[in-house]
């Protein structure tokens, strides 16, 4: 037993590695605090992305019966738009129709009585005079 006689000796390496590894430690600890609290970070937005996610979905329920209700609504429009354009269409052949049976001969008698007036009224007067050429 030779061994209790001697007194353990510490070098200087020894020392430095004994604080080397206290600063380690150190530098561990203080690194910790930032990333515990970027944990946190990263919990509060992991409740705020489900918070919106769950206030989002009835939203889109909601965009989507209204786009499916205004698309039936334009559904009908369009039916009275092409309802309004045959109507137009038959009102022009309408009105073509008359112009040809009735509007050609109502000029014709306006034409005529023009016609009529003014021979009874020129019977009066006299003729003017011709100009000749």
């Amino acid at each position: 037993m030779e061994s209790q006689g001697r007194q353990a000796s510490v070098s200087g390496a020894d020392i430095a590695g004994l604080i080397a590894a206290g600063v380690f430690a150190v530098l561990v600890a203080l690194l910790a605090v930032p990333i515990v609290k970027l944990g946190h970070v990263f919990d509060e937005m992991r409740s705020t992305i489900k918070q919106i996610s769950d206030g989002a979905t009835p939203l889109i329920d909601e965009v989507t019966t209204t786009v499916s209700t205004t698309n039936a609504q334009l559904t009908k429009v369009d039916d009275i738009s092409t309802n309004i354009s045959d109507a137009t269409a038959n009102i022009s052949a309408l009105s073509s129709l008359f112009a040809a049976t009735l509007g050609r001969p109502l000029i014709k008698v306006a034409a005529f009585s023009y016609g009529v007036r003014e021979a009874f009224a020129g019977r009066g007067a006299k003729p003017a005079p011709r100009r000749g050429r």
